[in-house]
């Protein structure tokens, strides 16, 4: 049985986008899509869709959202099977059950006041830091860079323990399917205790950590697939500003988060957290069992 794309959909112009996006990538990846409204969504992100729309929140229908996205979605990508669902209760524990039975989760970014642009919604990152499976939110600011038609590559931020990683396989997988390259990224950085003012020691700390990130970036690549074009980067910094960086000419970006048995609450590391906020391209966020 083929696993639907499941959209968390609210009407807002963010959801939207992510509409368009999904229907685009059901169809690459030949799967249903699936559209979810969780009718108490305006609990945690506020009235602003019914006061867009003219009307009060008791009168805004959740059938009316979910119709209206699914039309958009058949317009968009007409092959793609497609169904709705209206869920009566709080949104990310409806869309965490989802995501049980998911392929991936998507979700607009929603964010408050004049930076809505800047900050995730609660939602988003709720469901991106406890999800049990890939979730993509659609970041950028223009619908260019919320389409997944963007031929740009997937860029993948390779992590400290990339044997095996869910988020190396994702991140060939979606490069394959969108048939561009794949570029993968391993940030290194010289602690400043290493560092030596004598001649002869110049440079070998930089050059030592540098030699680590290759090894790490061959060590998470070692089992690529055939028919993808793969380019491998090491690059000083901070690993968020790298990535953050990467993101502007990408159509995809992939980072990995750790789930850990037994831990509650939000399952991200800074650097997820840094391009779920701030990246210039969608981000898929792919969990790891430890």
């Amino acid at each position: 049985m083929e696993l639907p794309l499941v959209v968390g959909v609210d009407g807002s112009e963010p959801s939207l986008r992510a509409v368009d996006w999904a229907a685009d990538e059901a169809a690459l990846r030949g799967v249903p899509l699936r559209l979810v409204y969780a009718s108490l969504w305006e609990r945690y992100e506020g009235p602003a869709l019914a006061t867009g729309l003219g009307r009060s929140s008791e009168q805004v229908l959740a059938d009316t959202i979910v119709e209206a996205a699914a039309k958009r979605a058949h317009r968009r990508e007409v092959d793609v099977k497609i169904s709705t669902e209206v869920l009566p209760e709080e949104p990310v524990p409806a869309l965490l059950r989802e995501g049980r039975t998911a392929s991936a989760l998507v979700l607009g970014s929603r964010g408050r006041g004049g930076i809505a642009e800047l900050l995730l919604g609660s939602v988003s990152l709720a469901v991106a830091a406890r999800a049990d499976c890939p979730v993509i939110v659609l970041r950028g600011s223009h619908d260019n860079q919320a389409n997944s038609a963007m031929r740009g590559p997937v860029v993948l931020g390779v992590g400290e323990e990339p044997e095996n990683s869910a988020a190396v396989r994702f991140a060939f997988q979606e490069a394959a399917e969108r048939r561009v390259p794949l570029e993968a990224v391993r940030a290194w950085r010289c602690p400043g205790y290493e560092t030596t003012d004598h001649p002869l020691m110049a440079g070998e700390p930089a050059r030592l950590h540098e030699e680590r990130a290759v090894q790490t970036l061959d060590a998470a690549l070692r089992e690529a697939p055939e028919g993808v074009e793969l380019h491998r980067r090491t690059a000083e910094g901070p690993a968020r500003k790298v990535l953050l960086d990467a993101s502007a000419d990408a159509g995809l970006l992939v980072v990995g988060a750790r789930r850990r048995h037994g831990h509650f609450g939000l399952q991200l590391g800074r650097v997820a957290h840094a391009v779920l906020h701030h990246s210039a391209c969608p981000v898929a966020v792919v969990p790891q069992r430890a």
